[in-house]
């Protein structure tokens, strides 16, 4: 990827990895307190111990995914951050401000950083070249103008396509079937 990446992706993306090392974090503690017979109900900290460790491990390969510009990353990036809002939701009922507080600001800043736009121009940019003349010559007569409409429509060479626009040009080019 030849564009610089965002600080919005940047921030997302260290967000996110602070949350999975938390969660890490809670995982091995929790673990330790069940191995050492500490924990006050065992089955239920082998199931958080669990969670955690994949959670936050799932956490940290969604930062290096925003990283790396990979589209994938960002669906699970927001979803784990509906996720913690009710449990920041949770603790801050639960008069435990000193967790409820960072996780839910972590939580909305995330979900601002990774949903901006400059964050979705940067992860979801294609090639321009890229598949456009793969399927030329291919199917009817009036699948072939609708596949040409989307050069005709796109803003100026230099410019980044909104998502919105490169969806429309994506469902243009898909073929018809009578």
């Amino acid at each position: 990827m030849s564009k610089r990446r965002p600080i919005t992706v940047q921030a997302a993306a260290a967000l996110e990895a602070a949350e999975g090392l938390a969660a890490l974090g809670i995982g091995v503690v929790t673990g330790v307190e069940t191995a050492t017979g500490a924990a006050v109900d065992p089955a239920s900290a082998i199931g958080v111990t669990v969670l955690a460790l994949a959670g936050g491990l799932g956490m940290l390969a969604c930062a290096r995914g925003l990283v790396r510009a990979e589209q994938w990353s960002r669906a699970p990036t927001v979803l784990t951050q509906f996720f913690a809002i009710p449990v920041a939701w949770s603790l801050w009922q639960s008069d435990q401000l000193v967790f409820a507080v960072p996780l839910g600001l972590a939580a909305v800043l995330t979900l601002i950083t990774v949903l901006s736009p400059p964050s979705t121009a940067w992860l979801f940019d294609e090639d321009e070249g890229e598949g456009d003349d793969e399927d030329e010559g291919e199917g009817d007569d009036e699948a072939a103008p609708a596949a040409k409409e989307p050069a005709a429509v796109r803003e100026s060479p230099g410019e980044p396509r909104s998502l919105g626009r490169r969806l429309m040009d994506r469902l243009k080019e898909q073929p018809t079937r009578k």
